[in-house]
């Protein structure tokens, strides 16, 4: 799973290397997407493995063609659809979905090289679902994805595996996007909900919209501050107080007046700092941790020795990553410091080359 995770990595780097050139949805298939199939482990050069343009009659209409079909045993278990890179996915399941019925195949993906749609027919039996069970991008792969992924690669795909977490996966999602929205835009239908049984007068339209706003700002306050909770109690139980790292926050901030010529420490690199501080808690002291920062990237080490250098960690207006002290010098995007805790396990293994 670790050697997959660091080939997926390594093709989300390539793809968003390769995106700015690539025209055509030939070029696409060839530059994009034929390696993400490599990298689960198919033969794409293989036409009984990895068929192309694959035919799937239906009804009247003969010689209809999928793009790709994974074959095993001399079926289709995985049709794929794909689209230029330069197109959006959305309304292009149609197609997909009427090869989908004409075949044995119990998955269906569509894709344009960065973005992937994987469907099958939880809700009826050889009807593809409306909505695909997994979606990722692979310019911003999580984890969790990652895992999903894994179970599609020719060493470990099983139907019936995958169809039995498919379900779970697909609500999963669902859920998660149905809350994201309320937390940006509160629907009337869900302010109601909640006022239903916080308020005892009349839900009218003018009390719906009074209290939207502070609907949405209580639900983002809450998962901050379990936010906050769950980072402190972390950092208590390395020995490290969230008193002092807030306190070292202030006092840099109080420092930015500095010359312009003089580095600058921001509250995110000190943020990242404690982030590293709470998941090596469990393989190191936390007062080994030391950080230096730099002009073009802020450094957190061991025993504040450069040869014992961890991470080290780069913000930018557009992308924010970080490069590991590994033999790749693997490095992965992140969005905000409190990422950081997702990689506790490859951070803990650069730590542990040096105790």
């Amino acid at each position: 799973m670790k050697d997959f995770a660091q080939k997926m990595e390594l093709l989300s780097k390539r793809v968003d290397k390769l995106k700015e050139s690539v025209n055509t949805e030939e070029a696409t298939k060839t530059a994009l997407i034929l390696p993400f199939f490599q990298t689960l482990g198919y033969d794409v050069f293989n036409p009984l493995e990895f068929t192309p343009e694959f035919t799937a009659d239906v009804g009247i209409k003969k010689g209809e063609k999928v793009d790709y079909a994974i074959i095993d045993n001399e079926e289709p278990t995985i049709l794929i659809e794909c689209k230029s890179v330069n197109e959006k996915l959305t309304n292009h399941d149609s197609q997909l979905f009427r090869y989908y019925g004409t075949s044995a195949s119990k998955f269906g993906i569509l894709t344009n090289g960065i973005e992937y749609r994987f469907f099958t027919d939880l809700e009826e039996p050889n009807k593809m679902d409306a909505k695909p069970f997994l979606v990722f991008s692979i310019l911003e792969l999580k984890d969790h994805q990652i895992k999903e992924i894994f179970k599609f690669t020719k060493e470990n795909f099983n139907v019936d595996n995958i169809s039995s977490s498919a379900y779970e996966l697909k609500y999963i999602n669902l859920i998660k996007s149905f809350f994201n929205s309320q937390l940006e835009t509160p629907s009337e239908d869900f302010v109601k909900f909640v006022l239903n049984n916080v308020y005892d007068g009349v839900k009218t339209k003018t009390i719906i919209d009074r209290f939207t706003p502070t609907v949405k700002n209580t639900l983002n306050m809450m998962i901050n501050e379990r936010v906050t909770d769950k980072l402190n109690a972390a950092l208590n139980s390395s020995g490290e107080s969230s008193v002092k790292i807030k306190q070292e926050m202030i006092e840099k901030e109080e420092v930015v007046e500095k010359k312009e010529d003089l580095i600058v420490t921001t509250p995110e690199e000190l943020e990242s700092y404690a982030m590293v501080k709470v998941v090596s808690s469990e393989v190191i002291e936390a007062k080994r941790i030391f950080y230096r920062d730099n002009r073009s990237y802020f450094n957190i080490l061991v025993d504040d020795n450069i040869r014992k250098w961890v991470v080290r960690i780069y913000f930018a207006r557009s992308r924010n990553s970080f490069t590991l002290n590994d033999e790749e010098k693997t490095t992965i995007d992140f969005e905000s410091p409190i990422d950081i805790l997702k990689h506790k396990e490859k951070i803990n293994e650069v730590i542990s080359k040096f105790l």
